[in-house]
């Protein structure tokens, strides 16, 4: 799978204590990585980098991702093949109450990371991963493609829609000439669920956090409709765009788009409705209730094309939606009820995900 590409290499994943940087880090010790991790904290607790045990996995960092000298050292020592750059401030609603540390963190913590890799003197592949957010959103029908206009109403929209501007500005500027031995490409992905997710204010962790009191959960604004994909699907994506720089494969400076099959889309009423089965409420109207209160500005519809992955890349989501639904609850079940050992429920799920990739002869799992 991806070539081989990541069997014995050294791979630097920055917030890799998060959730989508564990399950990332977790699939990268499953395909033969060495893996080396930066983060300035453990986000939330439970922590999913906790419950894996990850930090006897790997090359474990504590920094901040604004810090030149401490980004530096570590590429220097370590010298890694490749670099997945997820390192963010990632909750919407904490960008009200903390702008300057979104903007610092997303946009210079990006541009500290290309600063860094324009320096080096070995080869490396770059994955800077930013959002569906970064697409100035005007709510049509239709997904946003990659040429489309960066932007934002909010805190966290602007920011990721700038660092998607630096990365294109430190790419003309220092990654283009002949010799330079850095590859580097950026991934856009969205409303991403999976176990191990508990950070505030995002619908999946809220729901799992109440449920496993036997609450019902708040949610605020149930006919929002989201393009819902499992955690897997863009991690896959990700790889599968950093297995083809590897290969030489001319996308270097290019942005590709990473969502879920069209009939993913759900309002945040059938998520939890089809969520709430598992956890065996007897109606699913018992299993939430709606506040008015919203304090901060949330997108009614926002979705991406993937064609340019499709074409480019091979690359097409694998899970349907009932799939994503019943990973995500099977793991938190797993977690809450059952107890069982989450690292390697955890690997189970990704065996699955490989496994049903491979029966749909999807081609990126081929190759």
């Amino acid at each position: 799978m991806f070539c081989n590409v990541y069997a014995n290499k050294r791979v630097m994943v920055t917030g890799h204590t998060g959730f989508k940087g564990s399950w990332l880090t977790c699939w990268l010790l499953k395909l033969g990585a060495k893996v080396a991790g930066l983060s300035d904290e453990i986000p939330t607790k439970p922590s999913i980098f906790e419950e894996l045990k990850l930090e006897s996995k790997i090359e474990h960092h504590f920094g901040d991702v604004r810090d030149y000298q401490c980004v530096k050292s570590i590429v220097d020592s370590f010298q890694p093949d490749f670099v997945f750059h997820l390192a963010a401030q990632p909750i919407v609603s904490l960008s009200y109450q903390e702008p300057l540390d979104t903007i610092t963190t997303n946009v210079v913590g990006t541009a500290v990371v290309l600063d860094v890799l324009r320096s080096t003197n070995f080869d490396c592949i770059a994955i800077i991963v930013t959002s569906d957010k970064c697409y100035e959103n005007v709510e049509w029908e239709w997904g946003y493609k990659e040429t489309d206009h960066m932007g934002g109403r909010d805190i966290y929209s602007g920011s990721k829609g700038a660092a998607e501007v630096i990365f294109q500005a430190y790419y003309h500027s220092f990654f283009t000439h002949s010799g330079n031995k850095v590859r580097l490409a950026t991934g856009r992905a969205g409303n991403v669920i999976g176990g191990g997710d508990w950070a505030k204010d995002r619908i999946v962790a809220d729901c799992m956090r109440s449920w496993s009191e036997d609450k019902p959960v708040e949610i605020r604004s149930p006919s929002a409709t989201r393009p819902w994909q499992h955690v897997l699907e863009p991690l896959s994506g990700y790889l599968t765009l950093g297995a083809s720089l590897a290969e030489g494969k001319s996308f270097n400076g290019e942005s590709f788009n990473f969502g879920p099959r069209a009939e993913q889309n759900h309002t945040v009423l059938e998520l939890l409705s089809d969520l709430s089965k598992y956890w065996n409420f007897d109606h699913p109207e018992d299993a939430y209730h709606v506040t008015a209160n919203i304090p901060f500005h949330e997108a009614g519809l926002l979705k991406l094309n993937c064609d340019k992955a499709l074409f480019h890349l091979k690359w097409e989501a694998n899970l349907t939606y009932a799939e994503c639904v019943r990973f995500v609850s099977e793991w938190y079940y797993s977690f809450y009820r059952e107890k069982n050992n989450m690292y390697e429920v955890t690997l189970q799920q990704i065996n699955d995900y490989e496994k049903l990739a491979g029966e749909r002869a999807l081609v990126w799992s081929k190759q």
